[in-house]
């Protein structure tokens, strides 16, 4: 069975997220990814979802929860 893959700006409107947060999944390993010949990632769909409760809130991703005050 084939899955269905997205390009990173499809993936980005499909979750509503930014390239940076697609590359920080892919880099912490939350979803799962293929390289194309050409070079191109491709993000399996059915990864978006998995798991979306271990996802960070929009105030951890932002860096700014525990700011020192400054």
């Amino acid at each position: 069975m084939d899955r269905q893959t997205l390009s990173i700006m499809k993936a980005c409107e499909t979750v509503g997220v930014s390239r940076r947060t697609i590359y920080n999944w892919i880099s912490a390993g939350k979803v799962e990814y293929v390289r194309t010949a050409g070079g191109s990632i491709r993000i399996f769909a059915d990864t978006l979802w998995r798991d979306a409760d271990a996802r960070p809130l929009p105030s951890e991703m932002t860096g700014t929860a525990g700011s020192s005050g400054r």
